[in-house]
């Protein structure tokens, strides 16, 4: 999409404001990181600083409904709609992702992603699930707060993709140290643009999905107008080691989609072109 002389001077701004944050924020990440032990705090604290005043350059704005479950170890199962969906989850509470290993190929987004410490996953190899699984595991097990794109893939920010149970196996790994871990469904939906409620049409330029470049997504938002987002936490899920990975997705993605649909019912969203949920009518393309 060309960007016209108001757009070009709107992303150059947010560009100039966000330099500050990336020349300081990650060098500071880094040196928390190489502290060992002593750092952690910081390691998990910091991001969620950067990513509230990357929020905020960007005028995203962010509706929480809920809490996240305070019981540890906690594994948090997601829809996935776009690369922002980092961001705002990021600025919300000290977490790290679980990510496919192709994001650790990506300049600059891979740095961000080791600095917050992600999990890169290769999703095709199942014979490295297990290992992967124990990673997952052990990071929980030390209290950290991992989130999982339960759908393998982004959509198009109108529906919720069936969820995958392999990498759920991780919260049952780390059952045998505390007994239990839970899992916190969380939905993710983005429901205005510039103060107007998003329909079809303005989705297609928000959700990131299928083949699309990153360059010109990003650009977009860099000179388009704020957006809305509601980030809705429904009952959590405790897990046990006997549990029956499928049955969990499956209790899962019932929740988010839930939750995803209710955000279109609220009053600020009433009168949207947009659907409570459209049925699967075939499967979104994989990034």
């Amino acid at each position: 999409m060309a960007l016209d002389l108001r757009g070009r001077i709107k992303m150059g701004l947010r560009l100039f404001a966000l330099a500050p944050a990336f020349a300081i924020g990650l060098p500071a990440q880094w040196l928390a990181l190489k502290l060992g032990p002593a750092g952690v705090p910081l390691v998990r604290h910091m991001p969620v600083i950067f990513h509230r005043y990357l929020c905020l350059v960007l005028g995203v704005k962010v509706i929480r409904e809920g809490a996240l479950d305070p019981r540890r170890p906690l594994m948090i199962v997601s829809n996935h709609v776009s690369w922002l969906d980092i961001v705002v989850l990021s600025s919300l509470f000290p977490v790290s992702f679980i990510a496919k290993s192709e994001v650790g190929t990506w300049p600059v987004v891979r740095t961000l992603a080791r600095l917050q410490r992600s999990i890169f996953v290769e999703r095709e190899r199942r014979a490295k699930t297990a290992a992967v699984n124990a990673a997952i595991a052990e990071r929980i097990g030390a209290g950290d707060a991992m989130v999982l794109f339960a759908e393998g893939t982004t959509s198009d920010g109108l529906r919720v993709l069936p969820f995958r149970s392999a990498l759920l196996g991780a919260a049952q790994a780390a059952t045998a140290e505390a007994g239990e871990a839970v899992l916190q469904p969380l939905a993710i939906r983005y429901t205005h643009r510039g103060g107007l409620p998003l329909g079809r049409a303005e989705m297609a330029e928000i959700a990131w999905y299928g083949d699309m470049d990153l360059g010109p997504h990003l650009a977009a938002l860099l000179a388009g107008p704020g957006l809305t987002v509601r980030v809705s936490l429904p009952e959590a899920l405790p897990v046990s080691a006997s549990q029956n990975r499928k049955e969990g997705a499956r209790l899962l993605e019932m929740r988010v989609r839930q939750a995803f649909s209710a955000a279109s019912r609220s009053r600020s969203f009433r009168g949207a072109e947009m659907p409570l949920e459209e049925p699967d009518a075939g499967t979104v393309p994989a990034r």
